[in-house]
């Protein structure tokens, strides 16, 4: 929750008006207090973690406030998988993804997106245009709803990072991805 690209982004969010909350699942709590290092959970299973957190952050809310859940990579895709549920309650007004991870690495067969295909709350995927995870080229060819928008990131990878010689640097393209999510939460 605390790593140079959250870091940064939620600073570059806030000076556009728009507040954040981070946390962390547990798996990386561990990870952090000198626990072994293990591949995280299936997303399925960290989903009631989310969904409690969630619930805690809404009730320190004002009730007219506007509330999007997101996340970066494995964060943002547990958050879809709660999305629609949480916006047919009206507990939230959107959902913003950072670096979804659409397929795992060179698997680009082992698709995630089953829940996307069907989405309805309105959602935001910021996303490098190389990003191992998920390029812009196999993501466009997906075929997924008018309901999820993208950004996409120039020559970016998984932390939108460019390649040092595309003419393109990280800041640039993190400070051109906070405002495309500043304006899709005003929108």
């Amino acid at each position: 929750m605390d790593s140079p690209f959250l870091d940064t982004f939620a600073k570059l969010l806030d000076g556009r008006g728009v507040a954040t909350t981070r946390f962390e699942f547990p798996y990386m709590a561990a990870r952090r207090d000198g626990g072994k290092k293990r591949p995280p959970p299936k997303a399925e299973h960290l989903v009631q973690f989310y969904a409690t957190t969630l619930e805690l952050v809404r009730g320190t809310m004002p009730p007219e406030s506007r509330l999007f859940i997101g996340g970066k990579s494995m964060g943002g895709r547990v958050a879809s998988l709660l999305a629609d549920e949480c916006h047919a309650k009206d507990l939230i007004c959107g959902l913003v993804c950072l670096g979804y991870p659409f397929h795992p690495p060179q698997k680009p067969d082992q698709l995630r997106t089953a829940h996307l295909t069907a989405l309805r709350c309105p959602a935001l995927i910021v996303q490098g245009t190389r990003d191992p995870f998920g390029s812009q080229s196999e993501v466009e060819s997906m075929g997924l709803p008018p309901t999820i928008r993208f950004h996409w990131a120039a020559d970016g990878d998984h932390d939108l990072g460019p390649r040092g010689n595309s003419g393109f640097t990280r800041r640039g393209n993190l400070e051109v991805a906070a405002d495309a999510v500043a304006e899709f939460v005003r929108s």
